[in-house]
Formats: structure tokens, sequence, C-alpha cells
């Protein structure tokens, strides 16, 4: 039985933190906000800060308001897309075409003096 006077589960300076060692909490105050599908959340912010608009729902990460009989709308969410469909949307058919000829071509003349091998 080693240390048989010492206190198990405690360490040095583990004493109860009380007020009298922290110092007094800041005055807070709960601030409520309801999501689209219902959940409410209740945050507590200090006084003295701008209390935020809107709250992620930490049950659902839509988004959450404090008008409970009008919440915010879920976000629209757009698929994925890829590289080639973002350049189909600001090139048409014809310009890509033109743009294929050019590099062709150039690719063309560069085989033809020697630049390139393959």
């Amino acid at each position: 039985m080693a240390g048989g006077n010492a206190i198990r589960g405690s360490r040095v300076g583990a004493g109860p933190m009380g007020e009298a060692e922290r110092g007094d909490a800041a005055p807070r105050q709960r601030v409520v906000y309801f999501c689209a599908n219902g959940h409410q959340t209740a945050p507590m912010f200090a006084v003295e800060v701008q209390v935020p608009d809107t709250w992620d729902c930490p049950r659902c990460g839509l988004p959450a308001n404090r008008d409970c009989d009008n919440p915010p709308p879920p976000p629209k969410i757009e698929p994925y897309k890829t590289h080639l469909a973002y350049v189909k949307e600001r090139r048409s058919d014809a310009e890509a075409k033109e743009i294929l000829d050019e590099a062709l071509a150039t690719l063309r003349a560069r085989r033809k003096s020697g630049e390139i091998f393959f």
C-alpha cells in the first residue's frame, strides 16, 4: 500500500473551484431559435453582446431564427458540377469548336516544326 495518506483521484491544486477563485460570471441571457424541422435551440449569450439573427441547428444543421411561426427555409442544395459543366455554361458549342480548331492548328504547327515529337 504505497502512499497510505494520499487521497485517491486527487492532485496538487485540485481544490474546489468556486466564484471566489474565478471571479463572478458575466450576466447571461438565453435566446431561443427555431429551425424548419421544428427543432428548438437555446444557446446562452452574454448580455452585452449582439445576439445573431440566425443560428445553425445542432440537431439537423439547418439555419434557425427566433421567429417560431416563420423559421427560415432550408437552403437550396445545388448538385455537384464537373469542370466540363461549368465550361459548357460559359461557352456555346460553336465557341468550343472554334477554340478546339485553334488548339489543333497550333499543335499541328508545333509538330511540323519539330518542337513536339509525338
